[in-house]
């Protein structure tokens, strides 16, 4: 499809407020930071302890400008655009080391938050003292999927749509949906009762698909899950149908009511978020539960791969230029980073992040081939358990210590969330291939809990103590390091 007018104007209010951004960052420069995450990622939690470790000095060894004592000081300020929600860092932090100790609530909108960052230069002819602005960017990865829609018509989501929902492994909770479109000619005039009930089944058809045990993940759109203030507006009343192919629909049916709408989405809700937010990262982490998937089986592995495979499409990435990053900037960083390491023993860490690393192989040489860097990394933002070795019989086996949410069950004793437990987690093959294929099997299924967080120390000046955490400093270094060198 040829570009039309309108995605030259487009692009070219991209580039002007690239341009306007640039040349702010020339007398302050500037990071704009993406923080995505696919559903329960854990993307709140991450923004909280990065921002919480680098104000209260976490032990951060692998992140070089920390470990050598060159970040003098690192404040918060006010966020830059006034029209975005801040990330609420403050309320977030009280939830995690209060007195009840409990996760945070996920957002479901974009929020910001900024950081200033002093340090010293160690950078040869350039060292001496310097600052750097780091702008957090926080959107629901179901917002991020949406941008494959830029590329799609009407027909062709649609086509794509019904299909998943006919699935073997979605047919279940798609079944009311399936139904209703079985029934339905799409040249048939339209009335909005129609259009609202389609909407609404197909909606708790993609809901269905996101819980466990099945744990999709490339369920656009992403404001069906997350309405947020546009909840009930007719770009977002619409649904895929089953359409005859090649033949345009006659004006005023169903299929043309549900094409427009579906234009207005893409017109009115996709387009500005990558306009006015997404276009202007610099560097991205993508927060990825891959555990879940593994866990869910093998429909939900092939599910996961093709999200962060769309994922990366929908980045611009590549090396940065001196005129690139004046009218067109680049991601030229991807971190994606497989969360809840704590889950398992520290054995199985390396293990879990060469399975992410096997899912996003193809999409990370593409990427790479354009100049931009990706990595692949296992984390736990804040770590809720420690390691033990318990004994049972003769033998000695590595476990996990928590303490289970309130209404956990472990080998049918219920917990009270105040009581510690051993758990035995299981651990993943050394060969991420065979990880992969026994997904879902019985015999291997990871083992579960869901954790409080951890008790924090209270520092002398009785705010919140240091929070502890796998591998965060690497997430750092790779995403903010060669800023700070």
């Amino acid at each position: 499809m040829p570009p039309s007018f309108s995605d030259f104007a487009f692009e070219a209010r991209i580039a002007a407020q690239s341009l306007v951004d640039s040349l702010g960052g020339l007398a302050r420069p500037t990071l704009r930071l993406g923080v995505t995450g696919l559903s329960r990622s854990g993307k709140t939690v991450f923004i909280t302890a990065l921002v919480h470790a680098l104000l209260r000095g976490a032990r951060l060894p692998v992140f070089r400008a920390y470990a050598q004592g060159r970040i003098r000081k690192v404040t918060l300020e006010h966020q830059p655009d006034d029209a975005v929600p801040r990330f609420a860092y403050e309320d977030h932090l009280a939830a995690l080391s209060g007195a009840d100790r409990r996760w945070p609530e996920s957002t479901s909108r974009i929020a910001e938050l900024r950081l200033v960052i002093e340090y010293e230069s160690a950078a040869g002819w350039v060292s001496g003292p310097r600052t750097l602005t780091l702008d957090i960017v926080d959107y629901p990865g179901e917002w991020l999927l949406d941008l494959s829609l830029l590329s799609k018509t009407y027909a062709e989501w649609s086509a794509e749509a019904v299909a998943a929902c006919r699935h073997p492994a979605r047919r279940e909770g798609s079944q009311a949906f399936i139904e209703a479109l079985g029934a339905l000619d799409p040249g048939q005039p339209a009335d909005e009762t129609t259009a609202r009930k389609l909407s609404d089944l197909f909606k708790g058809a993609l809901a269905a698909a996101r819980i466990e045990p099945l744990s999709f993940s490339a369920l656009p759109p992403g404001r069906f899950l997350m309405p947020g203030d546009l909840a009930g507006s007719p770009a977002l009343t619409f649904a895929p149908l089953d359409l005859p192919g090649g033949k345009e629909p006659p004006a005023g049916s169903l299929a043309a009511v549900m094409a427009r709408r579906y234009e207005a989405y893409r017109s009115h809700v996709v387009r500005p978020f990558f306009r006015d937010h997404f276009a202007r990262l610099d560097r991205q982490i993508v927060l990825v539960d891959a555990m879940a998937a593994l866990n869910a089986g093998p429909a939900a592995v092939a599910d996961l791969e093709k999200a962060l495979d769309d994922v990366l499409l929908s980045f611009r990435t590549g090396r940065n230029t001196i005129l690139s990053s004046l009218v067109s900037p680049r991601i030229d960083r991807v971190l994606f980073a497989a969360t809840k390491a704590d889950h398992l023993h520290h054995t199985s860490h390396d293990r879990l992040e060469a399975v992410l690393a096997l899912l996003v192989d193809r999409a990370k040489r593409r990427a790479e081939g354009l100049g931009a860097r990706v990595d692949v990394a296992a984390i736990a933002s804040i770590r809720a358990t420690r390691e033990a070795q318990v004994r049972q019989g003769r033998e000695e086996l590595a476990a996990i210590v928590g303490t289970p949410l309130a209404g956990e069950v472990i080998g049918g004793e219920r917990f009270d969330g105040e009581t510690e437990a051993a758990v035995f987690p299981g651990e993943l093959p050394e060969d991420p291939a065979k990880a992969l294929a026994r997904a879902g099997e019985a015999d291997y299924g990871l083992r579960f809990v869901r954790f409080r967080p951890p008790a924090a120390a209270t520092g002398a000046d009785g705010r919140a103590g240091v929070l502890p955490h796998i591998r965060l400093d690497r997430a750092l270094e790779f995403l903010l390091g060669d800023r700070l060198a």
